[in-house]
C-alpha cells in the first residue's frame, strides 16, 4: 500500500515530503457507491531517524453521512471534498471548539452535485465551490470504534476508531513541532477514475449503438428505393449472354 500511494503521488505530480517525521496525508475515496460507511482509508507515511519509511493506515470516511445527505447545510448541496493535493490547507487546531484534530485553513474544493442517496451523478462533475468550509480531520466517536456514519460527517474526513485518530493526533505533533503547524492533505478518487471509466464506455457503446441504427436506416431505405426501381437493378449476365450466342 506505501509502494502504491507512493506511485500515485508521483505519477499526479503531488508533493511528496522526505524529511524525517513530515507526514504525507493521502486519504483514498473508494470504488464503493454505498453511503454511511467507513469504506475508505487515511493513508500517513513518514521517514523516521534512521530514514525508513514508516506508514500507517486508518479506515475513514471521506464522504458525509447520510444524516447530512437528507438535511443539507448549504442550499446547493452537501460538500464531497474534490480529489486533488492541498497543500498545507490544514493545521492542528480546535474541531468545533470541542477537541483538537486537523482544521482547514486554506480553501479547498467541494462538490455539491448529488442525489439524496449519495450518489453524484454519472455523467457530470457536479458544482465545484473553492472556500472555507470547515472540512476537517477528526475523529467519530471519542471511545472505540464507529461502525456507521451519520451525523459525524458533513463532508469531513473522519476516522472510524478513536485509537486510530489518537496516533495521528501524536504525529501531528512531532510534525508541527518541527516544520510548524502546516498539514498537506491529499484525495485519491477511485470513484470519480470509476465513474469516467464507465462514462466513456457508456458514451462509446451509445456511439456505437447510434451509428448501427444509422446504418440499418440506410440499408432499409436502399431497399425500398430498389423494389420502387429508383434505383438500378443488376444486370442479368446470363440473358446477356444468350442473346450474344443467338446473334452468332
Amino acid at each position: 500500500m506505501l509502494n502504491n500511494a507512493k506511485q500515485i503521488l508521483k505519477a499526479k505530480g503531488y508533493v511528496v515530503y522526505q524529511r524525517p517525521w513530515e507526514l504525507n496525508i493521502i486519504a483514498f475515496r473508494s470504488r464503493h457507491l454505498r453511503t454511511n460507511a467507513f469504506d475508505d482509508w487515511l493513508i500517513v507515511f513518514y521517514r523516521n531517524d534512521a530514514g525508513k519509511w514508516v506508514y500507517h493506515h486508518f479506515p475513514c470516511t471521506t464522504d458525509p453521512g447520510q444524516y447530512w445527505l437528507n438535511n443539507p447545510m448549504h442550499p446547493k448541496g452537501t460538500a464531497f471534498l474534490k480529489a486533488g493535493q492541498y497543500v498545507n490547507s490544514h493545521a492542528i487546531g480546535m474541531h468545533k471548539a470541542s477537541y483538537e484534530a486537523l482544521v482547514q485553513v486554506k480553501p479547498v474544493t467541494v462538490i455539491r452535485d448529488y442525489d439524496r442517496g449519495g450518489l453524484f451523478n454519472w455523467f457530470s462533475s457536479g458544482y465545484p465551490d473553492t472556500g472555507l468550509f470547515g472540512i476537517n480531520v477528526h475523529r467519530a466517536t471519542a471511545n472505540g470504534t464507529s461502525v456507521l456514519v451519520d451525523n459525524y460527517s458533513a463532508g469531513c474526513m473522519v476516522l472510524a476508531s478513536s485509537t486510530d485518530f489518537a496516533l495521528l493526533t501524536k504525529l501531528a505533533r512531532i510534525h508541527k513541532n518541527l516544520y510548524g503547524n502546516r498539514f498537506t492533505l491529499t484525495l485519491i478518487d477511485y470513484r470519480d477514475r470509476r465513474k469516467r471509466m464507465l462514462s466513456t464506455v457508456a458514451w462509446g457503446a451509445a456511439l456505437a449503438s447510434t451509428a448501427w441504427v444509422g446504418y440499418q436506416l440506410y440499408e432499409n431505405e436502399t431497399i425500398k428505393e430498389y423494389k420502387k426501381g429508383s434505383i438500378g437493378r443488376p444486370r442479368d449476365t446470363r440473358r446477356i449472354g444468350n442473346r450474344q450466342m443467338a446473334k452468332m
